[in-house]
């Protein structure tokens, strides 16, 4: 049997970053830091302290981050650690899942995709970059 794949990050889309990182602050004392991507900017929604290494300081505790809403990534989403995500994105669509955003990349993080389960929910997967030491 293979081991549990864990939820590792969340995404909130939303219409005016502005406006959803002063909601957010305001109720849940979360913090922000903004990374420009492509033509918008991702927003890391930091609401779990990390080390300098990013390393969670609370065991269990996950960050994520708000994009702007559009196309199939319209409601929050949660997102799956995985070891592959072409291995993953040939799993799901074997198990009558569909791949909605193909793998891409964050610079020095990792790789991500989106996909459609059977119920026709988005999530996302998510995996690490191999770093050489």
């Amino acid at each position: 049997m293979s081991s549990m794949k864990p939820v590792v990050h969340f995404e909130i889309p939303v219409e005016e970053q502005e406006r959803a990182r002063k909601f957010y602050s305001s109720v849940f004392d979360w913090g922000f830091e903004e990374m420009p991507y492509e033509d918008d900017v991702y927003t890391f929604a930091i609401t779990s302290p990390v080390d300098e290494n990013f390393a969670y300081k609370e065991k269990g505790a996950i960050n994520g981050g708000m994009f702007k809403r559009y196309d199939d990534l319209r409601n929050p989403i949660i997102t799956i650690g995985v070891p592959s995500i072409d291995e993953y994105a040939k799993k799901i669509e074997a198990a009558g899942g569909k791949v909605v955003v193909p793998k891409g990349e964050v610079p020095d993080m990792g790789y991500y995709a989106y996909f459609k389960d059977t119920e026709g929910n988005v999530l996302g997967i998510w995996e690490n970059m191999k770093k050489d030491k």
